[in-house]
């Protein structure tokens, strides 16, 4: 078979460029610096609470665990509560969680205090719409039109108020257990999480402690700044060496807000969202509940794409991003999409990315046809991928600058057939990645060195 090489284009779509505020996923950044400061979230907070519905209307919020939460949950409540919105409180839950429990509790959003697996000093905001699924563009222009106008605040007898949700945990817990067959055991199994210090730490252990499972924790003490530091679903090795010594069947690693995760085997090998997504897709295949195409991204490895050939099952791509992947969902009438970051959404299960779901769902396959999880792999060979980050220190054009096209016409040209290049800006991030990926390592590790120096060099001359 024969691939074409693919280099990115820079479209990240016409709603890119009408926003000014929101990104692909929300907000996002340091503290303290650009848009995420105390004084911006209060106005975004009531922004969206002139927006999302008039006195009574109910909303709720929930955050991960880095110590900056406390601050912004402030300031958004007070916001809203200044617009006449009633606030429900959930404190630390996974992202998946609060996409839960808003269309549960018939709220008219949810908000999320999260920047997923970054480090304690940034944060970010992102809202869920009544349906549990991400905030349509339009809302999202109609809040930042309204971020123009001098805050207001309704009368005093129209003022929200704030309650917390008491059993907010309990739940989402039952939730995730309801995802899978009632009969299911995992008694027998050892299992390994790692809560990356994260929004999982107080529902994870009891969800696959209470379906039979011997389960031991790390990344489970959260203290505001050790969310995701060394462990989680970005930093496995404590993973792996955990697994190992403990000789479990089993690790699983989530990021920090529970939207995603990554798998280690009993050997030590780690998993990732490639390897996820053909294991539920070819669950749900052999069931006959495969609908529509699997949705990947321009990330999706190579060697994913063959084996979902081979398999008969339709495959597709779309740019990186789980807004795009839902996008493509919904227009294909599919259920099934991801991404190599373990970002996988399971549309028959649950709206949006769960990383709890996800992993239930691979070991309802590890125990119906007992095998482990290499087993269950063992039709997948994964290509070659090297991805390199380049930082930029500030906005400027560098693709489409002559040392970087000439580097990548020379890549496109020597691997094709047997590969692809991808440079694309990072969505949440001032980075450039680059991403060489093909049959032969050696020329893989090559361009992508060669690909990175041209961007750095390009970064130097338009600084």
């Amino acid at each position: 078979m024969r691939y074409p090489c693919r280099a990115c284009d820079i479209d990240q779509g016409d709603i890119q460029v009408k926003r000014r505020y929101f990104g692909t996923d929300g907000i996002r950044g340091k503290v303290g610096e650009g848009l995420v400061t105390p004084d911006f979230v209060l106005k975004l907070g009531w922004a969206a609470g002139r927006v999302l519905g008039g006195h009574g209307s109910k909303v709720l919020i929930g955050k991960d665990t880095r110590i900056s939460g406390y601050l912004f949950e402030s300031a958004l409540e007070a916001g809203l509560v200044a617009a006449g919105i009633d606030i429900r409180l959930l404190g630390p839950m996974p992202t998946p969680g609060i996409a839960y429990l808003t269309r549960t509790l018939h709220a008219r959003a949810g908000i999320v205090i999260s920047a997923s697996h970054n480090p304690y000093y940034d944060n970010g905001i992102k809202f869920f719409s009544s349906d549990g699924d991400k905030l349509p563009d339009a809302l999202e222009w109609e809040i930042e039109a309204e971020m123009d106008k001098p805050l207001s605040t309704v009368e005093s007898a129209d003022l929200g108020k704030a309650k917390r949700v008491e059993d907010a945990t309990g739940r989402y817990i039952e939730f995730c257990k309801s995802t899978v067959p009632a009969r299911l055991s995992l008694n027998g199994m050892k299992i390994v999480l790692d809560c990356a210090h994260g929004a999982t730490y107080q529902v994870a252990p009891h969800v696959f402690d209470e379906l039979g499972a011997e389960v031991t924790t790390i990344g489970t003490s959260p203290d505001g700044f050790n969310i995701n530091a060394e462990v989680g679903s970005t930093h496995p090795e404590a993973l792996r060496q955990a697994v190992l010594e403990r000789g479990a069947d089993l690790g699983i690693a989530f990021d920090g807000d529970g939207d995603r995760l990554m798998l280690v085997d009993r050997n030590g090998r780690l998993v990732d969202g490639d390897g996820i997504l053909y294991i539920i897709a070819r669950s749900r295949a052999v069931h006959g509940q495969l609908e529509g195409p699997v949705v990947g991204t321009v990330m999706t490895n190579l060697g994913l794409e063959d084996a979902f050939e081979r398999a008969g099952i339709p495959f597709q791509r779309t740019q990186v991003g789980d807004r795009y992947i839902l996008e493509r969902l919904k227009e294909t009438g599919g259920i099934l999409g991801g991404e190599p970051s373990g970002h996988i959404i399971c549309r028959d299960r649950t709206t949006t990315g769960d990383g709890i779901v996800s992993a239930l769902q691979v070991l309802v396959e590890m125990q119906q046809q007992g095998r482990d999880l290499g087993q269950l792999l063992a039709g997948v060979e994964t290509y070659p991928q090297v991805l390199i980050n380049v930082r930029l220190p500030q906005r400027g054009e560098v693709l489409s600058h002559p040392e970087v096209t000439e580097a990548l016409g020379e890549a496109e040209a020597d691997l094709a057939g047997e590969g692809r290049v991808l440079l694309r800006p990072s969505g949440t991030e001032p980075l450039i990645r680059v991403m060489v990926e093909g049959r032969h390592a050696g020329r893989v590790e090559h361009w992508a060195k060669t690909l990175a120096e041209a961007v750095e060099s390009a970064v130097g001359a338009v600084a």
